[in-house]
C-alpha cells in the first residue's frame, strides 16, 4: 500500500509518498509561497532535490504540480497515480468533535471547518489540501488525522481552565493540547527501545521547535501537555510568548490601543526569545548569540527557555507521579546539543544524569543519560507523517 502524505498550510503544501510495506519513504518536498508568483517546490528522491518554479495562485494547482513530480519521466517513483492507495491529511484542530483519525466524507470536512475558530490559520488550509486532493484524485480514500487526538484523554481538571464554566459550555475554552503526532510517536518509539510495554511506562516527551510543547504520558495516554487553547500556551518559544499572567495582555491593550487581532499577532509572532533579544527569529542564531559576553538578552533569553522546559517536565513529574524517560526531539530537540544539556542538568535532583560524550549527538537515535541514572532520557527524531500514514493504512484496510 503506498499512501501520500498530505500537510497544508496556508502558503504551503508539504508532502511525503510512503510504501508502508516496508515503510520506505518513496518521495517528499514542500511547496511554499503558495499564492504568489515566486511559489516553487523542492521535491526529494533517494537524496536528489529537484526545484521547480510555478506561480501557483491556490492549493489545486500546486497539488497538479506535485503529482505530476511523483510521476515525472526521469525520477518518478510511481508510473501512474492509480498506485496511490490512499492519501492521509494532517488537520490541526479537532476540537472534542475528534478523538481519532477518521475517513474524510462530507461530514468530517464540516466539522473541520467547525473547528476553524479554534486554529484559524491551519483548518481552513487543511480543507483546501483536502478539497484539492478529491479533485484530483476522486476515488481515492482519505483520512484526516489531527494534532489535538492524541490529547483527548487527558482528565478534564487538567484541561479545564478556572474561568467561568459557561465559556466551556458555550464556546469549548479549554485546553486542546498540540503536536499529537510526533509526542504519540516518540513515546511509542521510547518504549520499544526501553524494551517495556507503554502501558509499564510514565514518559514526558519534549517536542522542541519553532513551536514548542510537553507532553505528560502515562501508559501510552496523554494526560497533560503544555500547549492549550491554540499553539500559542506553554513554554516561550522563538516567536511565541507562551504562558502569560492575563493582565500581561489586558496591560499592553490598553496601554497601545491595541485590537484583539494586533495582540494576538503581538504574541504569536513578535513575542518569545525573539521578542526577548531582538535577533532574527532563529534559534540557532539566538542560541549563538547567548554564548557573546555583549549580548546579556540572549543569555536571558536560553536561560528561560530552558529552565522554563525543566519546571514543566518537574511538573508533570507531580502529574504522572514519577517519570521513567525524557524524551528530546522537533529541531531544538534533535540537534541542540547544549539546550539539551542545561534543560538536563537542571533536573539533576530528580536522579537525572546526563552523559555528555552521549548527548554529543545531532538527528541520532540515542540514549544521552548515563548507565546510573534514575531517569533516562532520550534524543528521538519525531516522525509525524509516518503516524498520519500508520493510520490511514489502517483505517482504510478497515474499510
Amino acid at each position: 500500500m503506498k499512501i501520500l502524505v498530505v500537510n497544508c498550510g496556508s502558503s504551503s503544501l508539504k508532502y511525503q509518498l510512503i510504501d508502508m510495506e516496508n515503510e520506505t519513504l518513496l518521495a517528499k518536498g514542500n511547496f511554499e509561497r503558495i499564492g504568489e508568483e515566486e511559489a516553487f517546490v523542492t521535491h526529494k528522491v533517494n537524496g536528489e532535490k529537484y526545484v521547480i518554479k510555478a506561480p501557483v495562485m491556490n492549493h489545486q494547482d500546486a497539488l497538479k504540480i506535485v503529482l505530476e513530480q511523483l510521476v515525472h519521466k526521469d525520477y518518478g517513483v510511481i508510473k501512474d497515480l492509480s498506485e496511490i492507495d490512499a492519501v492521509g491529511h494532517r488537520v490541526v484542530h479537532g476540537g472534542e468533535l475528534f478523538s481519532e483519525s477518521v475517513k474524510i466524507d462530507e461530514d468530517v470536512i464540516e466539522k473541520i471547518d467547525a473547528c476553524s475558530s479554534l486554529a484559524p490559520l491551519h483548518n481552513p488550509a487543511g480543507i483546501l489540501g483536502i478539497r484539492a486532493c478529491q479533485s484530483a484524485m476522486p476515488r481515492i480514500p482519505m483520512t484526516a488525522v489531527f494534532d489535538t487526538a492524541f490529547h483527548q484523554t487527558m482528565p478534564k481538571e487538567n484541561y479545564l481552565y478556572p474561568i467561568p464554566y459557561e465559556y466551556y459550555e458555550k464556546y469549548r475554552i479549554r485546553k486542546y493540547g498540540f503536536h499529537g503526532t510526533s509526542h504519540q510517536y516518540v513515546s511509542r518509539r521510547c518504549a520499544e527501545i526501553v524494551g517495556k510495554p507503554i502501558e509499564e511506562l510514565k514518559i514526558v516527551t519534549c517536542h522542541l521547535g519553532q513551536g514548542a510543547s510537553i507532553c505528560a504520558i502515562d501508559a501510552g495516554k496523554s494526560i497533560d501537555t503544555s500547549m492549550g487553547l491554540s499553539p500559542l500556551g506553554g513554554i516561550a518559544m522563538v516567536t511565541r510568548s507562551g504562558d502569560l499572567d492575563p493582565s500581561v495582555v489586558t496591560e499592553i491593550m490598553e496601554r497601545d490601543n491595541l485590537t484583539a487581532k494586533e495582540v494576538n499577532t503581538l504574541l504569536n509572532k513578535k513575542s518569545g526569545l525573539y521578542g526577548i533579544t531582538g535577533l532574527n527569529p532563529d534559534f540557532r542564531e539566538i542560541e549563538l548569540a547567548s554564548y557573546e559576553d555583549d549580548k546579556p538578552k540572549a543569555q536571558v533569553a536560553i536561560e528561560l527557555f530552558t529552565k522554563t522546559i525543566a519546571q514543566f517536565v518537574a511538573k508533570y513529574a507531580v502529574s504522572l507521579k514519577g517519570i521513567d524517560a525524557i524524551v528530546f526531539t522537533g529541531g531544538i530537540g534533535e540537534n541542540q546539543i547544549n539546550i539539551r544539556k542545561k534543560i538536563c542538568e537542571n533536573l539533576e535532583w530528580m536522579g537525572l544524569k546526563i552523559d555528555l560524550e552521549k548527548n554529543n549527538v545531532r538527528s541520532e537515535e540515542t540514549k544521552i543519560s548515563t548507565n546510573d541514572s534514575k531517569v533516562v532520557a532520550y534524543v528521538i527524531p519525531t516522525d509525524e507523517e509516518m503516524v498520519i500514514a500508520r493510520d490511514t493504512k489502517r483505517i482504510v484496510e478497515a474499510l
